[in-house]
């Protein structure tokens, strides 16, 4: 049950429904108050700006889809952000990720990656969120990969997707009817 008082589109005031439009208006579609969205509305100053570069890191990237849902779940997973790593393992697999790698990020395993843009997206944000940094063995190892633009969009993605875990696990956001809990523990 979320932490948040229940809002409707009805009782959105002029700003809000303004923020709502935006996200709905993009290639999210008609997604409504689902997930982060319904907290980002309630602060419009700040909720408009953090939906503009979540659809930028979604939608605007030269990251192929496949490793960007790899570091997406791998952070969903790293703070056990159900409502979020339920909505991008699906995402995964339709980028073709593999259900093995999808369910070992889920249990905390080390996946055994066939490709590289996946094996060095999930390493990157490993790295990121266990030390805070990149060694440098991993900073050269993903510009040789993905090049240095590829590897900057990765790291905005992974930050974005920080701020949406902390977000959804801070309000307690419930996941959506259809989901499954991936973290019932939690």
């Amino acid at each position: 049950m979320s932490r948040l008082s229940t809002i409707s589109k009805e009782t959105l005031n002029d700003a809000q429904r303004a923020v709502l439009e935006a996200i709905e208006s993009g290639p999210r579609g008609k997604i409504g108050l689902a997930g982060p969205f319904g907290v980002y509305v309630r602060v419009p100053g700040v909720g408009n700006a953090v939906q503009n570069l979540g659809a930028a890191v979604r939608y605007n990237t030269e990251l192929p889809e496949n490793a960007k849902e790899v570091g997406i779940c791998t952070v969903g997973a790293f703070y056990h952000a159900k409502f979020e790593f339920a909505a991008h393992a699906a995402l995964a697999s339709h980028a073709g990720v593999a259900a093995d790698i999808i369910e070992a990020i889920r249990v905390g395993e080390e996946p055994v990656f066939v490709l590289d843009d996946e094996r060095i997206a999930y390493q990157v944000a490993r790295e990121l969120l266990a030390r805070h940094r990149l060694s440098d063995a991993t900073y050269q190892s993903a510009t040789s990969i993905l090049g240095e633009t590829q590897l900057i969009e990765l790291v905005i993605t992974i930050g974005y997707y920080t701020t949406v875990s902390m977000t959804l696990n801070a309000f307690a956001v419930p996941l959506r009817e259809g989901m499954r809990d991936p973290f019932p523990d939690f």
